[in-house]
């Protein structure tokens, strides 16, 4: 048998990880994947907590995606969308305009969650340039704000750990604050709320002119810790950008497919974005791929003479892969069958039950933050005082790291324990990685 582990060390350099901890800690290798549940080398199970990073939806080796997968390897693995069509990524193109907000008509296909934000960022700037407004070329982002890890994307961040040391390439964008009720007690939600809005209205009025779009995590700014936006923040924003002809970017890569209860997140608000952005969750958990959706309106401002130069330029090899297309139709095909939606808010209720009875009430839970399946828990060495854990101690890595003894993979944003399931769990599986979590940070906590 082969010793992956030390291949792994040897061969391996591993995203957002600190290769020289990497090299000297004993690390799991995964082998195969059975429902939630994944396996190492040795064979030991583990329930994956963290959908492994926010991607699996129905579960590992769901026999529907794998069919799926393998009836369209006997037709075509990819061929070119430049110039030529192709069936899978036409039919999903349909499937995705249905179930999106009823503005958004075209689908631009990429592989990432960082190139579907890249492709909107490009797509909002050069949409102001056909329409003559040569000034709309800034954008809007709120504080702590993650959108992905290419360059504009980055340029969009506001999380100095992952992005400070890139601010020499970076484009210059606007930041207005986040509502943030557990960092600002001071305030109430709703009036926290009213104080960021008034800074985008503030900035919307005086530089709307030069403004091209606003990018924002609908409800739940992910890697910030699982920071959950006061009900209306989103809304208002939205009214904002119609106000002052600000366009404007739904970034669902983390909060789309089911992950906050709805199927995208801004339905809980009614909000309609002129572009989506979309990717994680939406083949399932199988295969990279990313969409950028958009409105007509947008669309037709591309159309023109050749001698116009108003095409989009912009493109990748695999855009609108065959099977990654037949992989996503599939997981909406389940998503529909399975009645996954209607059966997703009991299991968020049972997780918020859970959450209350064995962590609110412990020393070092600072916040639990939970928006659906997405769920923050902020560690804290003083409660009373909100004080945190030294950042050197790594108290967050260390919970996580510990759960796995109880048979449970979860990942840290610094000191931010995420739980972020599959959402084909089952309440049992639900209790199983909340206990974990509760043993994890009594254990870890106690220093």
């Amino acid at each position: 048998m082969r010793d992956w582990t030390n291949l792994d060390k040897n061969y391996i350099w591993h995203p957002f990880t600190q290769m020289k901890d990497w090299l000297q800690s004993d690390n799991l290798v995964i082998e195969r994947g059975e429902g939630v549940y994944l396996y190492d080398t040795d064979g030991n199970k583990y329930l994956d907590g963290i959908s492994s990073l926010w991607v699996n939806i129905h579960g590992h080796r769901k026999k529907e995606i794998d069919e799926a997968i393998i009836d369209q390897l006997h037709e075509l693995a990819h061929s070119t969308l430049l110039g030529l069509g192709v069936v899978p990524s036409i039919e999903l193109a349909e499937r995705l305009v249905r179930i999106t907000p009823d503005n958004l008509r075209k689908v631009f296909y990429s592989d990432s969650g960082s190139t579907a934000v890249e492709i909107a960022l490009k797509i909002a700037f050069q949409y102001w340039k056909n329409k003559g407004h040569e000034n709309k070329k800034l954008f809007v982002s709120l504080d702590q704000a993650y959108h992905g890890d290419t360059i504009g994307s980055v340029s969009l961040g506001a999380i100095d750990l992952f992005h400070s040391i890139f601010h020499p390439l970076l484009f210059h964008t606007l930041v207005i604050p986040t509502p943030f009720p557990y960092m600002s007690p001071e305030f109430t939600p709703d009036e926290l709320k009213e104080n960021c809005l008034n800074d985008f209205r503030k900035i919307a009025s005086e530089r709307g002119a030069e403004i091209a779009a606003l990018i924002v995590e609908p409800r739940v700014q992910g890697a910030a810790g699982m920071i959950v936006h006061p009900k209306g923040f989103l809304k208002g924003l939205e009214s904002i950008c119609r106000e002052n002809e600000i366009l404007m970017i739904c970034d669902e890569v983390a909060t789309g497919f089911g992950r906050t209860g709805t199927m995208f997140a801004c339905e809980q608000e009614d909000v309609r974005p002129d572009l989506m952005c979309l990717a994680k969750g939406m083949t399932g958990g199988y295969l990279p791929l990313a969409a950028t959706m958009v409105s007509n309106q947008i669309f037709e401002a591309f159309l023109g003479n050749h001698t116009e130069y108003k095409t989009f330029f912009h493109g990748h090899s695999y855009t609108g892969n065959a099977l990654a297309c037949s992989a996503a139709i599939a997981c909406l095909d389940i998503f529909d069958r399975d009645q996954v939606l209607e059966r997703l808010n009991p299991k968020i209720k049972f997780l918020r039950n859970c959450l209350a009875d064995r962590l609110t009430n412990l020393d070092h839970v600072g916040d639990i933050r939970q928006c659906g399946f997405m769920v923050g828990i902020e560690l804290v060495e003083n409660k009373l005082l909100r004080k945190p854990f030294p950042a050197e101690l790594r108290i967050g890595a260390k919970v996580t790291r510990y759960a796995r003894n109880c048979g449970v993979i979860l990942r840290p944003l610094g000191d931010v324990v995420v739980i972020l399931p599959p959402l084909s769990i089952e309440n049992s599986e639900i209790e199983t990685i909340v206990e974990a979590t509760e043993k994890s940070i009594k254990e870890i906590c106690q220093i």
